[in-house]
């Protein structure tokens, strides 16, 4: 299936020498997935609400400010007779909502992951909520403040917090959305009268009071089709698992972007390996990080890698140029999932301090053992023959 008919020629657009504060505003009014961004009508980028939310910059500045090329390819950019699988390939790694729609090299329109995702409704049968969603999720509590959620969902990258109470139980949740509106609300209120320096303490409100409550959940159980009618029904971009006898109780999250991230699942030989912010890559290729994940998978008997996800994330830090990069792998395997987080100046460096790691926490999985320890076990067994 290719996205010809799926692809719609209606987006919301912007100059690069347009206003961050104008912008801000648009995602308020408008609540669009993402704003394709052009200079003098040529295709520049594309801006989410997450990326206008985690940013420093000033509402005076230009959207230019925001738009930061990657080395290899400007933005992400789809033919009109891409099929489903790749599209969704470029979503989940350019972690985008929409992505731009060309035709014979011209901007024709926009596909975004709601379109793909009412496309292949009827095959997502086959797949359970189990077998997609991420497990352990980043909660907080009901007094952290607005600062805090903030700082977890930019530390992350991810767009929404499950919120418990003293207790554990889930009480609520929150997102980018969330927070975005709020904060662009309270700013409205203190550009005149009294109100002038009340945005100091915005960061410290707790995140009880804009938090969405009751929440809606799924189990384990419930199939990818259900999950994801349920999240389009109730126009969601995710869901709190919860066991099937306790809803209070939050054990995992299940995104519009994990049901996309299957949808990339072959049946290839060679593992399927998804990147996140895959512009930041500097010495070490695609091919490279593959091969990697690949050489520690490899070792091991009796663990099959179904998926392996990767994402990195640049800090303000740098060395001699170099920006200090955060890097998460995390695997979805026949045994459990699995993860090993690292830091480094550069890529390939943070990409090889989390692969140690990730290969340490492997060995501690039940049930996982070396093939080189088991040929070992094997040859002092022969010798004592």
């Amino acid at each position: 299936m290719n996205i010809a008919d799926i692809a719609t020629p209606e987006y919301v657009e912007v100059d690069v020498g347009t206003r961050m504060g104008k912008v801000r505003s648009m995602f308020e009014g408008g609540t669009p997935k993402g704003i394709i961004v052009t200079d003098d009508g040529d295709y520049e980028g594309v801006i989410s609400e997450r990326e206008v939310l985690q940013s420093h910059v000033e509402d005076d500045a230009k959207v230019a400010a925001l738009i930061k090329p990657s080395r290899n390819d400007p933005a992400p950019k789809i033919d009109r007779e891409e099929d489903v699988r790749e599209t969704a390939r470029v979503l989940v790694e350019s972690n985008a909502k929409v992505a731009p729609v060309f035709e014979h090299g011209d901007l024709w329109g926009v596909i975004s992951d709601d379109a793909i995702l009412e496309a292949v409704l009827e095959n997502l049968d086959a797949l359970s909520v189990e077998d997609i969603y991420t497990a352990e999720p980043v909660t907080l509590q009901e007094d952290d403040g607005v600062g805090k959620a903030i700082n977890h969902l930019r530390e992350y990258g991810i767009s929404r917090l499950p919120i418990l109470n003293d207790n554990g139980y889930l009480t609520g949740v929150v997102t980018t959305h969330d927070i975005a509106d709020f904060v662009i609300r309270e700013n409205h209120k203190t550009t005149t009268g009294d109100r002038v320096g009340d945005s100091d303490r915005l960061l410290d409100v707790p995140i009880y009071d804009i938090m969405n409550s009751p929440v809606r959940t799924t189990t384990l159980d419930t199939t990818a089709k259900e999950a994801v009618e349920t999240m389009v029904e109730d126009d969601y971009a995710g869901l709190m698992v919860t066991p099937e006898d306790d809803d209070r109780v939050v054990i995992g999250v299940i995104t519009k972007t994990d049901v996309l991230r299957a949808l990339t699942f072959t049946e290839e030989e060679r593992m399927d390996v998804q990147i996140s912010n895959i512009s930041m890559l500097d010495t070490i290729s695609r091919d490279g990080v593959v091969e990697g994940i690949e050489d520690v998978a490899d070792k091991y008997a009796d663990m099959q890698v179904h998926h392996a996800n990767v994402r990195f994330k640049e800090h303000k830090e740098k060395l001699r140029g170099t920006p200090l990069i955060h890097c998460q792998i995390r695997l979805r395997t026949n045994k459990d999932q699995v993860a090993g987080t690292g830091e480094g100046y550069g890529a390939e460096n943070a990409f090889r301090v989390a692969l140690d790691k990730l290969e340490r926490n492997v060995l501690e999985m039940k049930g996982v053992v070396s093939d080189e320890e088991y040929r070992g076990q094997l040859l002092r067994k022969l010798n004592e023959l």
